[in-house]
């Protein structure tokens, strides 16, 4: 079914949705894609820009080979990603730091109506379903408690970052966001996301070439891996959808670690600005939490996460899974 263009602004808002969960380590944009019925599509549009789309364009023209790779709803997607990540990363950074406990209540919500939607598409289970499900579970709660280390400042590190987080931001249930905390980038993307702003906002070219650079060298790195882990992707679900799914679910399950909103900081570190902040944590039960819990308002916020994902598969639904 051909789409209009309020097919490709709805488009475009998910992919606002999914920059937002991309720049929260414990929250992955896969899920977000996955949840609003976009997954499989984005998955096959990566997937269709090869060597074939640039016979196509030699042999038909620029128009059948943009209609090859989907290109549209690539370009809407991707719009709405950089929006939202320009946008929210220093909103999203600051509710953090004044919030956490808030915010993390809504994402568990989140990820919880994620991990229940995706359950119900799971037609069937064998043994290698559980398996591969408990093997999702093991590896995502093991990333969560890893201990993150410190990157050397340097484009080739940059590129292996860009290159291993954009594999866990098209997951569903693990965060790119925290693979690159993780790998002690997470501070020198966002940091170059905020420069780039500001260098835009100023017009000064010397930090917003600086700031392009870099983040032009870590877009190269998440392109050559986007490209390389789409087609492992593309044939897990076109030849083992069920078992892709279990391993997914696994993965959200297993992420839920990271998103509890209770935490004890086991170990802190001085960031770039100076400020002391956690660097080691562990999930606690709220009536161990030292301050505040915020159970009330912490509930609330779960509630609502996870209503919103309900109300955005009912909008997908409606729309066609556009």
């Amino acid at each position: 079914m051909r789409k209009l263009f309020p097919d490709y602004l709805i488009i475009t808002l998910k992919g606002l949705a999914m920059g937002a969960a991309d720049v929260v380590p414990g929250v992955s944009g896969g899920t977000i894609a996955f949840i609003s019925g976009i997954y499989q599509e984005l998955i096959d549009s990566i997937n269709n820009v090869n060597v074939s789309a640039l016979k196509t364009q030699k042999k038909e023209g620029l128009k059948a080979a943009w209609e090859q790779i989907n290109g549209s709803f690539l370009l809407a997607l991707v719009t709405g990603i950089g929006i939202s990540v320009l946008t929210f990363s220093k909103v999203i950074t600051h509710l953090l730091e004044t919030q956490p406990i808030l915010v993390w209540s809504f994402f568990f919500g989140l990820i919880i109506a994620s991990i229940t939607l995706i359950w119900k598409e799971i037609t069937s289970w064998k043994l290698v379903d559980i398996l591969f499900l408990l093997i999702g579970i093991t590896v995502s709660y093991y990333i969560t408690i890893a201990r993150p280390v410190s990157s050397p400042d340097s484009y080739w590190y940059l590129f292996l970052s860009g290159f291993i987080a954009i594999i866990a931001m098209i997951l569903p249930g693990i965060s790119g966001a925290f693979i690159l905390l993780l790998m002690g980038s997470y501070e020198t993307v966002i940091g170059t996301i905020n420069s780039f702003r500001e260098g835009l906002t100023t017009a000064n070219s010397e930090i917003l070439t600086q700031a392009l650079l870099k983040l032009g060298v870590f877009a190269f790195g998440a392109i050559i891996g986007l490209k390389s882990f789409s087609k492992i992707l593309h044939w897990m679900f076109a030849n083992h959808k069920n078992t892709t799914l279990t391993l997914l679910v696994g993965f959200m399950i297993g992420s839920l670690n990271k998103v509890w909103p209770w935490k004890q900081v086991l170990e802190t570190r001085i960031n770039s600005h100076g400020e002391v902040v956690p660097y080691i944590d562990k999930s606690i039960l709220p009536q161990n939490f030292e301050g505040e819990p915020q159970i009330a308002m912490a509930i609330v916020l779960a509630i609502l996460g996870f209503f919103v994902i309900f109300g955005m598969e009912k909008m997908a639904s409606k729309l066609g899974k556009n």
